[in-house]
């Protein structure tokens, strides 16, 4: 037979069987189980579908011929894909920004309110006059609501009279402070009255030397005087 023949012949099993020569697959398929043309060109059947296999075909000879890849792809190991890559980690969601921390409260400086014992009392009295109660009033206005720790009324007096009475006077008079303060609401537990008596003067030493009495009384007004702190946070 030559290039020229327009048929094959194709002995399989001591069979003769004619095969079409367009049918040849362009497959080497020389020792490998299966039946070839004069170019070792595997003859195949039922319109090029179908490789005619020889006696000496084997599932595991197929598998392992060149000619098995086209002829029996069912039973040629798949070769193995390329290893799809991992997916990247999802990124991890981004931390949220820590929260401001709020800032300490500041601590207060003790704020001092003076207040003239003049305006608040009569000379040599303690019991608050209107005046005086209407100066409170705004006071406790002034500090309603605020975050405050403590409030102290310090009783202070002039020089005349002795020491220990003006003492006394200074107290009752800061006392009268805090109870008037108390009953427009402020906790008794944060109100502390003091008395500093005639020891923490305005005035200096050389001061108010004149003989009147009404004068010198006149002159130490400024050591007269009730003094509140209030203490606490901003």
């Amino acid at each position: 037979m030559n290039a020229t023949l327009k048929s094959a012949l194709v002995v399989l099993g001591g069979m003769t069987i004619m095969m079409p020569a367009s049918t040849l697959a362009q497959v080497n398929g020389k020792n490998q189980g299966y039946l070839v043309d004069q170019d070792f060109k595997v003859v195949t059947a039922v319109g090029g579908t179908v490789c005619v296999r020889t006696s000496d075909w084997t599932p595991a000879r197929a598998a392992a011929a060149e000619a098995g890849a086209f002829c029996d792809r069912d039973l040629v190991p798949k070769k193995p894909g390329p290893v799809a890559a991992a997916p990247a980690p999802a990124p991890a969601p981004a931390a949220k920004p820590p929260a401001a921390a709020k800032p300490a409260p500041e601590k207060m400086l003790p704020q001092k309110i003076n207040f003239s014992a003049d305006a608040l009392f009569d000379f040599d009295k303690a019991d608050l006059k209107a005046q005086g109660k209407a100066m409170l009033d705004d006071l406790s206005r002034v500090i309603e609501g605020a975050n405050y720790e403590v409030i102290l009324a310090i009783g202070h007096a002039d020089r005349i009279g002795s020491a220990k009475y003006n003492q006394k006077l200074s107290l009752r008079r800061a006392e009268s402070v805090k109870k008037y303060l108390v009953d427009k609401g402020i906790a008794p537990n944060r109100i502390y009255a003091d008395s500093k008596g005639e020891t923490q003067p305005r005035t200096k030493p050389g001061d108010c030397k004149m003989k009147n009495r009404k004068a010198l009384i006149a002159c130490l007004q400024p050591d007269r005087r009730v003094d509140v702190e209030v203490s606490g946070t901003k």
